[in-house]
C-alpha cells in the first residue's frame, strides 16, 4: 500500500466530474489566466454541483511484463475537502482519509502515517465547485502550476483550456479543462525524474454535475493504473465521525 500511495500522491507527500441544465456558459474570451479558468469552473456549477458521492472502484494496477493486480476500493466524498478510501473491503481497516489538506493513512485500523497533503485531483475534479476560487488558486500556485499561462487546444475531439503551459509545451506542470463543460480532464505533473499523466474519461451526468467513471494514470507514457467506478451514488449522508481522524475506523460505513 505504501508504494501505491507514494505513486498516487503528487509532490508534497504531498486522486473524477461535466452538461447539466443548470450549467452556465463561461465567458470564453475572458479566460486568459489560470485564475479566470478556476473562477469560471466554479461559476458554471455554483450551488448546483453535488456535495456527496459514493462509489465502488475497481482498481487495476499494471506491473512489469503485462501483469495486473485488481482490488476493490470503497470511496466516499463530502465536498469540499473530504475523501475517504477503504482499500480491499470496508472492514479491512486499510484506509486513506483526506481532510482539510491533510492525509491520514490507516493499516489494520491503526494510524500508520499522517501529514500535510494537497491532492490536485480532488481539488480540480471536485473541490473547485464548492471552494472559494481564491483559495483554490493559492493551492494550485503552491503546487507549482504557472497560472499566468493559458492556451486552447483540442483533446479527444473537444476544445480544452490548458493552464500552466504554452501551446505545444508538455513539460511544465499543467491541467486541462473542457472548455464547454468546464470540467477537469487531464493533469501533467512532474514526480521527481518521472512525469505523470492523469486522465478523467467517459464523463457521465450525476445530478446537476458530472462524474468521470474512468481514470487512468501513466508514468513516462506507460499505463500504470486504471480506476473504474461502479455503483455511483450522490446525495448520501454519512455517520458521525466517518471522515474524522481517530473515529473513522469504527464509524458506521455507508456500504453496509
Amino acid at each position: 500500500m505504501n508504494r501505491l500511495l507514494a505513486f498516487l500522491l503528487l509532490p508534497v507527500l504531498v486522486l473524477s466530474a461535466a452538461c447539466a441544465s443548470t450549467e452556465k456558459e463561461p465567458p470564453k474570451e475572458d479566460l486568459q489566466r489560470g485564475e479566470d479558468v478556476i473562477a469560471a469552473m466554479h461559476a458554471a456549477y455554483e450551488g448546483a454541483w453535488y456535495e456527496t458521492m459514493t462509489f465502488v472502484q475497481t482498481t487495476i494496477q499494471h506491473g512489469p511484463g503485462g501483469t495486473t493486480d485488481t482490488t476493490l476500493w470503497y470511496e466516499a466524498l463530502d465536498l469540499p475537502g473530504r475523501l475517504r478510501i477503504d482499500i480491499g473491503s470496508p472492514g479491512s481497516g486499510d484506509m486513506w482519509l483526506f481532510r482539510n489538506d491533510s492525509i491520514y493513512v490507516y493499516a489494520g485500523g491503526q494510524l500508520a502515517q499522517s501529514g500535510p497533503t494537497l491532492h490536485p485531483l480532488l481539488l480540480l475534479g471536485f473541490d473547485v465547485y464548492h471552494d472559494d476560487p481564491v483559495v483554490l488558486v493559492s493551492k494550485m500556485d503552491s503546487l507549482g502550476f504557472d497560472l499566468s499561462r493559458v492556451h486552447r487546444t483540442v483533446w479527444q475531439g473537444r476544445e480544452v483550456l490548458v493552464v500552466g503551459a504554452d501551446e505545444g509545451d508538455t513539460e511544465p506542470n499543467q491541467f486541462w479543462v473542457d472548455a464547454e463543460r468546464m470540467v477537469f480532464v487531464r493533469l501533467l505533473q512532474r514526480q521527481g525524474a518521472s512525469f505523470q499523466d492523469v486522465r478523467f474519461d467517459e464523463y457521465e451526468r450525476l445530478g446537476d454535475g458530472w462524474v468521470a467513471p474512468t481514470v487512468t494514470f501513466r508514468v513516462d507514457s506507460t499505463l500504470t493504473l486504471e480506476e473504474r467506478y461502479g455503483d455511483v451514488q450522490h446525495g448520501m449522508t454519512f455517520s458521525d465521525g466517518f471522515f474524522e481522524p481517530g473515529r473513522a475506523p469504527t464509524a458506521e460505513h455507508w456500504f453496509r
